[in-house]
Parts: structure tokens; sequence; C-alpha cells
């Protein structure tokens, strides 16, 4: 049963890319910046979609894309997931972190026709280690809702954890390479070169 909440698309792009040593968001896999790419590709399956960014990143997107400012009020993803959470508490969100080079528009359609919104989120996992990818994921209002208690608690801001310990709709992708993290340059150049195959 699908729920009457909104769908709506967010992409993860306001962490800081140390690990990669430039802006994951602006890598370029696809002819476009990465995180333009993939908030095209969840317009595509989304209400509507927007971009998660830090505030001094405003000054650098064009007004063709919505935008949702991140709060600082949590530590991670959960920063941006949060943000978007407040300013849209009615809305089931689509996130995507942005260091995803290899994800499609047919992945995204797959996770979306196996939504199930009577879990607290949907949310890829790999066959081989089926850990849910809360950054690959349907998060229902609730599932926020009771992360913001469970932040609260202390419980530390991991949100994979958060998704371990909850009712989560695993979905495995058909082709599971869409969940390759590119967050070094070797995962970059490997993503590249699955890219060019």
């Amino acid at each position: 049963m699908i729920s009457k909440d909104k769908l709506y698309g967010l992409v993860l792009s306001g962490g800081k890319s140390t690990r990669m040593g430039e802006d994951k968001g602006l890598i370029a896999y696809h002819n476009l910046p990465q995180r333009e790419y993939l908030y095209h590709l969840l317009n595509e399956v989304c209400d509507q979609t927007f971009l998660s960014i830090r505030k001094d990143q405003e000054k650098d997107i064009s007004n063709d894309f919505e935008t949702i400012v991140d709060n600082d009020e949590f530590r991670g993803p959960y920063n941006g997931l949060l943000s978007a959470h407040k300013t849209y508490p009615e809305a089931a969100w689509l996130v995507l972190a942005c260091d995803l080079p290899l994800m499609d528009k047919k992945a995204l359609q797959e996770l979306v026709a196996a939504r199930n919104a009577n879990k607290i989120a949907s949310a890829f996992a790999d066959a081989d280690n089926p850990l849910p990818e809360p950054l690959c994921a349907i998060w229902e209002p609730e599932a926020l809702q009771k992360s913001v208690t469970y932040l609260e608690a202390g419980n530390g801001s991991c949100p994979r954890k958060f998704l371990i310990n909850s009712d989560v709709n695993l979905v495995f992708p058909k082709h599971k390479e869409v969940l390759l993290n590119a967050n070094s340059r070797a995962e970059y150049e490997e993503a590249l070169l699955k890219i060019a195959q």
C-alpha cells in the first residue's frame, strides 16, 4: 500500500568531502556536476526535488534548483535529512548521497515501486551484505520524527544504525553496482571505468 504522503527527492550535497579532496557534488561523471545529475534523476520519480546544501554553497547554485539549507542542528547526513523534514514534515523523502556515480533512473524506479509505506523506511541494500543504505532510501515521515527522538536521546548520529534497529523494508537493486560509493580517488577511478564500459 502506497501512502498518500508526498514523495520528495533530496540530494545530500552539504558534506565537506574531506576524503575525496574536492566537493563530490561538483564532480562530473555524466557531463554534469553530480549533485545536478542526481537532482534531475530524482525529479523524474519524485513530486518535487531539492538540493540539501550548506549556507556557504547558496551563492554557487543556479536558481534552476530548489534548495534546502542545513539548519546545523544535527551532525552528519542527519543535518540535511532533518533540515528537509523540518521544512516539509508531511513528505516522505527519497534521499541520495551525492557520491553515487552509478545511480540511474531504473534503480530509482525499482526503489519507488518497492516502497512499503507501512515500514519506517524502504532502503536499498546489497544482497551479499544486507544492511540498509540510509542515503539511498525512502524515509517515511514517521522515521524522521523518530530520528529526532533517537538523536536527542544521545544514541549517536549514524542514520544506518538507526535503520538497522528499526522496521525497514530492504530493497535489493537489480544491479548492485548502483550502490557504489565514490568517497576517495581510487573509488572515483573505479566509477569512471564502470561508466565507460
